[in-house]
Parts: C-alpha cells; sequence; structure tokens
C-alpha cells in the first residue's frame, strides 16, 4: 500500500464526518474506526462499509450527484436554452474582463489566504490605514494577522511583479483549455488526460490532488513490459484495454472534503463560454466538478458557472442570482442555505450590513466551505461599483480570499464588461502570468485574456 496507516485512518475518519453532514447515520463510526486494528485490509473492509450507510429519518434533504437526477430536482420551469439574445463580440469583451478581474481578485487575496475572518483583516488594515481596501495588501499587514500565505513575497503590493501562480487561475486555464480541446461534450477522460498533462501534484489539494494520485496511479495501466521494451523504454500501451475505475474508492470513500470549494473554482471558463445560456454553463460545471466532488461541492460549481453566463446578459444583480439557483437542487442544502443568504442580502443597506448578518447566520461555514463564502459573493455582486471596488468587498469579507476573489472577479467582468476595471489593477504584472502549469507555455496576461475571449465564438455555435 503506497498510504500509510495513519494517513488512511485520518481519511476516512473524515469521510465519516463527510457522510455525517451529508444525512447518514454515523452514530459509533468513529470508535469503531479508532479501534481497527493496524491492517489496510480491516481500514479498506471499513471504507467500502460507508457506501451502504443509511439515511436519518429526519433528513429532508434531497441531493443527488448524477447530472439527470440533478435536472430532475432542480427548479422545473427554468429556461433551459438561452435566456436572452447575445452578441458574441460583446460577450468576447466581457470575458476578457471577467478573466481580468478574475486574476486581479485572486492576486488581491492571496496574501490574506490564511483561514481569516472579515473582522481580522479589517482590524489589521484599520491599523495599517489602509481601510477600507482599495488597493494591494501592503507587506505592513504581516505584522497585524496571525498568518498569511506562503505566497506573501511574490503578492504584497511591495513585491508584485508578474501573476504569481495560483490554483484558482489554473483551473480556469484548465477549463479553457478543455473546452478548446474536446468542447462542451468532454469527458472524465478528457479532464484526466490534461490534468496528467499540466497540473503539478503539489498546486492541486484537497479532493483535486485525490483525484490526481488516483489518475496518475491508473495511468501506470497505460504501459506493458512490452511496449516498453517495442519503443526503446518509453510509450503509451498499444496492447490490451485499460481498466479505468479500479481505483474509485478515492472518488467515493478516501475523498474527504468533496463538499468544499475546490471545484467551485473551477466553474470560471464554462461560465465565460456560455454567455446567456445558464444550464449549458451549469452542465459543463458538473462534468467538470463531479470528477472529484459531492452533491455540495457540485451544485456550487454549476451556481457559479450558471451566475457568469447570466450576468453576461441580465442588468438586475439579484435576478442574476435568482436565476443561477435554478440549476440546482431545490431540496438540498446548498439551496436553502443560499437561498437564505440572498434573501438577506437583498434586505441589507450595506455590504458590512450584509456581511455581519450572513457570518452572524453561517459563520460556521468558514474557509472553503461554500455555504457562506456564496452569499459574501451575493454581498459583492450587490454593492460593487466596479470591478475593482468589488474585488475589495469580497476579500474584506475573509475566508478563502483568493479563490472567491478570483470568482468575484469573473462574475463583476461578466456582468460589468470592459472598461470598469481600472489599469492600475493590471500594471503590476508587467503583462507576464507565471501559471506554473506543465506543458503550457504563455506568459502574456493579455494574449491569454484575448484567447478566453474566444470561448463564447468557439463554444456557443455547438450548443444552439
Amino acid at each position: 500500500m503506497f498510504i500509510g496507516l495513519e494517513t488512511l485512518r485520518e481519511r476516512i475518519h473524515g469521510v465519516v464526518m463527510n457522510k455525517g453532514e451529508q444525512g447518514h447515520e454515523i452514530d459509533g463510526l468513529v470508535s469503531k474506526l479508532e479501534s481497527l486494528p493496524e491492517s489496510y485490509d480491516a481500514m479498506l473492509d471499513f471504507a467500502n462499509s460507508l457506501s451502504d450507510l443509511p439515511i436519518r429519518s429526519d433528513w429532508q434533504y434531497v441531493e443527488p450527484n448524477g447530472i439527470e437526477d440533478i435536472w430532475a430536482e432542480s427548479k422545473p420551469n427554468r429556461n433551459q436554452g438561452a435566456i436572452s439574445p447575445v452578441d458574441i463580440n460583446d460577450s468576447a469583451k466581457r470575458v476578457e474582463s471577467a478573466f481580468l478581474g478574475s486574476v486581479a481578485g485572486c492576486m488581491l487575496g492571496k496574501p490574506l489566504e490564511a483561514m481569516l475572518t472579515g473582522d481580522e483583516i479589517r482590524s489589521a488594515l484599520e491599523t495599517i490605514g489602509d481601510w477600507p481596501m482599495d488597493e494591494y495588501v501592503s507587506n505592513k499587514v504581516k505584522e497585524y494577522v496571525p498568518w498569511v500565505h506562503r505566497s506573501f513575497h511574490e503578492t504584497a503590493r511591495e513585491f508584485i511583479d508578474y501573476v504569481a501562480p495560483d490554483d484558482d487561475i489554473n483551473y480556469t486555464i484548465m477549463g479553457m483549455l478543455i473546452l478548446e480541446e474536446f468542447g462542451p461534450d468532454f469527458t472524465h477522460d478528457n479532464v484526466q488526460d490534461l490534468w496528467l498533462k499540466h497540473l503539478n501534484f503539489h498546486t492541486t489539494f484537497g479532493p483535486a490532488r485525490t483525484t490526481l494520485l488516483r489518475s496518475g496511479l491508473e495511468s501506470l495501466d497505460r504501459f506493458t513490459l512490452a511496449s516498453f521494451l517495442e519503443k526503446g523504454g518509453v510509450g503509451r500501451r498499444d496492447h490490451g484495454e485499460q481498466t479505468p475505475g479500479h481505483l474509485k474508492m478515492f472518488h467515493n470513500f478516501l475523498n474527504p472534503g468533496d463538499e468544499l470549494c475546490g471545484a467551485a473554482i473551477r466553474a470560471d471558463a464554462y461560465g465565460y463560454a456560455c454567455p446567456g445560456r445558464p444550464q449549458d454553463a451549469a452542465n459543463m460545471a458538473w462534468r467538470d466538478a463531479s470528477f472529484t466532488h459531492n452533491r455540495t461541492g457540485i451544485y456550487g460549481t454549476m451556481f457559479i458557472a450558471a451566475a457568469i453566463a447570466a450576468a453576461q446578459v441580465v442588468s438586475d444583480r439579484m435576478e442574476i442570482i435568482d436565476i443561477a439557483l435554478q440549476y440546482v437542487p431545490q431540496k438540498s442544502r446548498f439551496y436553502e442555505r443560499v437561498a437564505a443568504c440572498l434573501a438577506v442580502i437583498k434586505d441589507s443597506d450595506s455590504w458590512e450590513e450584509g456581511y455581519e448578518r450572513i457570518n452572524d447566520k453561517y459563520g460556521e461555514y468558514g474557509h472553503c466551505r461554500v455555504y457562506q463564502e456564496s452569499g459574501m459573493l451575493i454581498n459583492t455582486l450587490k454593492f460593487a461599483e466596479n470591478v475593482g471596488h468589488g474585488i475589495c468587498i469580497q476579500v474584506s469579507q475573509g475566508a478563502d480570499t483568493d479563490s472567491y476573489g478570483a470568482t468575484a472577479g469573473s462574475l463583476l467582468g461578466a456582468y460589468f464588461g470592459p472598461g470598469y476595471l481600472e489599469e492600475r489593477w493590471l500594471e503590476p504584472f508587467n503583462d507576464d502570468i507565471h501559471s506554473g502549469m506543465a506543458w503550457f507555455f504563455e506568459r502574456s496576461l493579455s494574449n491569454l485574456a484575448l484567447r478566453m475571449g474566444e470561448l463564447p465564438g468557439k463554444i456557443t455555435p455547438q450548443l444552439a
């Protein structure tokens, strides 16, 4: 076995906790797990048994993972096609703005990606005279917060010279590459192949890292001794068939965090590619998210993609959210909690009030846990005066500051369009982006934005 026994036990413990949050009966399972012998067979048998856990009798939610079941549980009378006529040229410019906004939002939030609350961020910025936030984070702030992100030496404003590597940006690029190469009907196998080609293991986290590890192990089945010798030691197997899925338990039973935001940060490109077509955007988001995540982890991704798609054609900001919520299961925890956040934001007079009310209601769902952060995103959308102002609101609310800073930038850029992100947010990058991705060589941020802007013209005709 390639994983230590203690690590295996910890991962299974995380899965048990996940199962509890998902409505399964887990009484006594933690104690049973702790009492298991130091045996891989015993622990893996226990992990496999988690697939048959009954649902609690008081569980009120319906949360499928399969797309047809998801659509059956989504709003019945939702628009399944185009919700508005689309000008592809206008959309191209909006997508360019969205991508640049996401980069700025990500870099703004990255130094503070340290599980900080909005109150902790505000206190620190007030101390150094930078409140309200209106520029990239100063190096000075590290003296007044419990922790800063390890990228601080590249992403604090005194040091910024390029777009630093970040998984949120990389996943948007990956979405672009997936759509460019395979189109809207891409498969998990397509995603797996491109992940293996482009992603560094250490730039992935949570279920994405779990799945990349599994994918790497499964790729060993593509080679035989015969093909190895035949091709001088390298080459893809020509004999026999791959046996996909023999490590499927990694996804189902050894994958703690499958409801966190690690798939939601992969939604952007699908929203870009589908102006005015939220169901198509959500469908592509499902194809990607279900590769690694389940339930809330999938729905949060579909919601963001649908919102970005709608934002390109809908002028009423809260209507964008109303629309996006139609494309997730209506009896899910995600719908219940995000709809509650929406109601709070609609009734708030400032983003500060909105934040406090959401934090009071869902503060237990902190860094990466989707519900509160989705509410914060809605809060940002309502009160943003432009893209730069909006990403500052988003990051000021804390939690996963770089991920949702990037998402906010995408959503606001798609909504406002070109001209609403001041050049001062892009100048520090010197038109230079360091992705850290293998076999991806684009270094010009502006060229990459133009390439993103081509997605609507490439993908929309395939959806009509």
